[in-house]
């Protein structure tokens, strides 16, 4: 005979399983609400931090408050931006030719190698009036988050009309500035006396390039540089992130690697005495160095500004390929030249060379020996400009 305690247990066992079922399920759907909370505040956090770490910070536009000083005369374009600029040679008022300099990666306007190097008496001599200025965000130009090729070259044709250098003028692009170059042949072709290209940075995914060959070219870079240049081809927006972090190695440009460059490079490095801008020549020494030796200058305004925004546009997609533009001077009116050195380590001379046989019409100009610096001489930059100005 069972007790009637024994009975009670017995009866209220289901009920006691039934409560207990339903704190055990309140207990887990508790710990699965708190580790879902947990998580998704992790996620919150590394978004957070993923978006801060991949967006670039706001520019420190010059003339802002507490951005850098305007010390550079400027031109005010059409859509308020303004670029600074610089003359060299004799005044564009008596000028016989009149040129336009676009400056390289991370350089600006006082680093026209044809403005700066030639011998004064060479060209008051021929009549040669230059004037550079620094790209959208380098130096004292504003910043264009928003600038292309295209962009660019319409702001050297409004540059040269608000200067009134006439229906016409010359343009002459170093490195970087050799790829503004093929914007100008292609968007403002109508106002180019002549042009020269001087070891042009190389886009490796344009499309008249043959697979094998592009493959060769990209894959003689080093490693980081590589990455770099896939980065901003395929996934643009992680531009800033790459070269900011420190997991993986720089562009190495600027870090200092001293195997992108020649011998006859350090040669240069090492004998050149580049004259220092007057307006920097009135501050201390300390700071001018910094400014010139380390770069501060010409990135003042934010690195993404100046060197990463470069990257984007030079090595993301282009709205047109250099290889199919048509000749503009039918008549003989006036020259295209490309320059490059033969033992370039920036870019290779075998990319060049098939750049010169897809356009038989450009003077192509090969240098036994030269490295990327060819042109921060006095012999080679008064060559550049009687083959251009003079043939």
């Amino acid at each position: 005979m069972i007790s009637d305690d024994y009975q009670m247990t017995i009866e209220g066992y289901p009920l006691l399983l039934y409560f207990c079922n339903i704190y055990y399920v309140d207990f887990l759907n508790f710990r699965e609400g708190m580790y879902l909370r947990i998580i998704g505040v992790i996620l919150i956090g590394l978004s957070a931090w993923a978006f801060s770490a991949i967006r670039p910070p706001p520019p420190k536009v010059c003339g802002s408050v507490g951005g850098p000083p305007i010390t550079a005369p400027r031109i005010k374009l059409r859509d308020g931006r303004h670029l600074a600029y610089k003359e060299h040679g004799v005044p564009r008022t008596v000028a016989k030719y009149k040129i336009i300099y676009i400056h390289g990666f991370s350089n600006s306007r006082h680093d026209a190698a044809v403005g700066i190097f030639p011998s004064p008496g060479f060209l008051e001599e021929l009549g040669v009036y230059v004037v550079s200025f620094d790209r959208p965000g380098y130096g004292e130009s504003d910043p264009h988050r928003k600038r292309t090729v295209k962009s660019l070259a319409l702001d050297v044709e409004e540059l040269g009309d608000q200067l009134g250098l006439g229906p016409k003028f010359y343009v002459i692009g170093l490195s970087m500035g050799g790829q503004a170059v093929w914007g100008c042949l292609k968007y403002i072709p109508h106002r180019l006396a002549g042009a020269s290209l001087l070891c042009p940075v190389i886009n490796y995914w344009w499309p008249s390039f043959p697979a094998n060959l592009s493959k060769e070219g990209f894959s003689s870079q080093l490693p980081e540089d590589q990455w770099t240049q896939r980065v901003a081809h395929h996934l643009p927006w992680l531009t800033y992130w790459w070269n900011t972090q420190k997991l993986f190695p720089a562009l190495s440009i600027l870090s200092g690697r001293h195997e992108i460059l020649s011998s006859q490079d350090l040669e240069i490095i090492r004998s050149s005495q580049r004259p220092v801008d007057q307006n920097l020549a009135q501050q201390s020494y300390k700071h001018r160095k910094k400014m010139i030796d380390k770069n501060e200058y010409v990135k003042q305004q934010g690195e993404f500004e100046s060197f990463h925004l470069d990257l984007m546009v030079g090595f993301g997609k282009w709205e047109f390929d250099p290889m199919l533009l048509e000749n503009i001077f039918l008549k003989n009116e006036g020259s295209v030249h490309l320059w490059h050195g033969d033992d370039d380590k920036l870019v290779p001379v075998k990319l060049q060379r098939y750049i010169a046989q897809k356009l038989p019409w450009i003077h192509y100009h090969e240098l036994p020996g030269a490295g990327h610096l060819f042109a921060f001489t006095r012999k080679m930059s008064e060559e550049i400009l009687r083959s251009m100005l003079l043939q």
